[in-house]
């Protein structure tokens, strides 16, 4: 933490135009205040802030940006704080801005399938809402109960569905978002064909809080589907469990969710959650199909006949909601579970084609074996998307300079497997130092020519995304 700032830098007359704009109840600069928003979901990194703001109205934000923008103070904005990557550390200190009075579903249009939500709105709360409607919204990013749909879409959240579904950027429409100027802007909206000019909304979509404030979004929505099954397989090869992926797909069966759990994760998930998982076996898919019942219950039964031709030593099918719920609570449990084990659970997020996928998470074994660390693997198998998740604990130093060795590995092995650093969690400060690796300096150049458009003085969010000097060159051999 920088010590420098547990007194707050803020000067008094900027600090009174601020109390001016929002009060002084939705203005904290207590220590005990500011140390609570020192630090989210990603362990190691903490940083204190200036200032915690708390505004409610577009009108509000755009006055607390100008102030900040007119003295060079760094705006952080922050919705739960369930970031993986150290998106909403305030490594510069300066204001953090707390968005979740942003907090009003403003309209469910039914008419044209969308929803119009304010950034502090709980994912899991829209879901229940539009869900009561009979329509749907597809992202679950694991942390759904928790995370705000603004930071969703700041971070480009993905989820279990993300394979037959896609991620949030799929389903955002439309936003408003205030510039570091103060300058308040609109982009998209209902319209489902929109090709006027650059899409700022997609561009917006996983930008990290570098650029501006959303303070309004338009979402898309779907039908609710009709009917879904769960099941599970089980394996004692995790070749059989891969190739299981590539023929499901190949015999042109999307399911909503294709989960994997490795061996490890299965054994502490099932000592955490006591769901009776053959924990012999070397991996579990977790697969679920939604849509009309029909459709379901045949690509269910195709895709159980799949899973034993590939060697699945059990296949499991639920037979009610209920034990679909009870199979979907293994991965949904993993995290948890693991972070019961050590004092520090580093999850990370790496991601490469389907048709690699048993060779990264046979690339991840490798590494935990040679840098003697322990790595529990699940993911989004559908899609390629994997979650090495290390148990260790960071007052171990020298134990820690291993973990880090290890995930830079794992990152070059995604990459040259055709893969990405990131697949939903994003760069933040954790992964700054590897993005060059994958965009190369010219795109890193294109990116930070971006940014200064937006953010002239770098206000925004400083410190993430771009790495701070040059790394050590590192070649990926292909």
């Amino acid at each position: 933490m920088n010590a420098d700032r547990l007194e707050g830098k803020l000067a008094p007359d900027v600090k009174r135009r601020l109390i001016a704009v929002v009060g002084e109840e939705r203005f904290l600069d207590s220590l005990n205040e500011r140390y609570v928003y020192s630090y989210d979901a990603t362990p190691i990194f903490q940083a204190m802030p200036d200032a915690v703001i708390m505004p409610q109205t577009t009108a509000e934000v755009s006055e607390i940006l100008k102030i900040a923008n007119e003295h060079r103070i760094p705006v952080t904005t922050r919705g739960s704080g369930t970031n993986l990557a150290a998106g909403t550390v305030p490594t510069a200190g300066g204001i953090v801005l707390n968005m979740q009075r942003f907090n009003r579903i403003v309209e469910i249009d039914r008419e044209n399938l969308t929803v119009t939500v304010e950034p502090g709105v709980v994912t899991a709360d829209l879901h229940q809402a539009v869900e009561a409607e009979g329509l749907f919204y597809p992202p679950d990013p694991g942390s759904m109960r928790i995370s705000t749909v603004g930071g969703n879409v700041a971070q480009c959240a993905g989820g279990m569905r993300g394979l037959k579904y896609g991620v949030t950027k799929d389903y955002l429409m439309g936003l408003e978002y205030v510039l570091p100027s103060g300058e308040v802007l609109r982009a998209g909206g209902k319209n489902v064909k929109d090709v006027a000019g650059y899409d700022m909304t997609r561009l917006l979509a996983g930008s990290e809080g570098t650029l501006a404030v959303i303070t309004q979004l338009t979402l898309k929505l779907l039908p609710l589907p009709e009917a879904k099954r769960t099941m599970a397989a089980y394996y004692a090869s995790l070749g059989d469990a891969a190739r299981t992926v590539e023929r499901v797909i190949a015999a042109k069966i999307i399911p909503a969710t294709m989960e994997f759990l490795d061996q490890a994760t299965m054994r502490v998930v099932d000592e955490f959650a006591k769901l009776g998982l053959p924990t012999g076996m070397k991996a579990m898919l977790l697969i679920e199909q939604d849509g009309p019942e029909e459709w379901v219950e045949r690509d269910i039964e195709r895709i159980a006949e799949i899973a034993k031709e590939e060697g699945a030593v059990q296949v499991r099918v639920a037979q009610t909601p209920e034990e679909g719920a009870n199979l979907l609570a293994a991965r949904r449990a993993a995290l948890s579970a693991l972070s019961r084990l050590r004092p520090t659970t580093i999850l990370e997020d790496a991601t490469v084609p389907r048709s690699r996928l048993a060779e990264m998470v046979a690339e991840i074994e490798r590494i935990a074996e040679k840098y003697d660390v322990q790595i529990c693997t699940f993911g989004h198998a559908g899609d390629g998307n994997l979650h090495p998740t290390c148990l260790t604990d960071e007052r171990n130093k020298e134990e820690l300079a291993r973990v880090e060795q290890a995930f830079e590995e794992i990152f070059l092995a995604a990459l040259r497997l055709g893969g990405t650093i990131s697949g939903e969690h994003g760069i933040g400060l954790a992964k700054r130092d590897y993005l060059p690796l994958q965009v190369g300096e010219g795109g890193i150049a294109l990116m930070k020519a971006i940014k200064e458009a937006f953010d002239p003085n770098h206000i925004m969010n400083p410190g993430k995304m771009f790495a701070n000097s040059a790394r050590r060159r590192v070649v990926i051999k292909q």
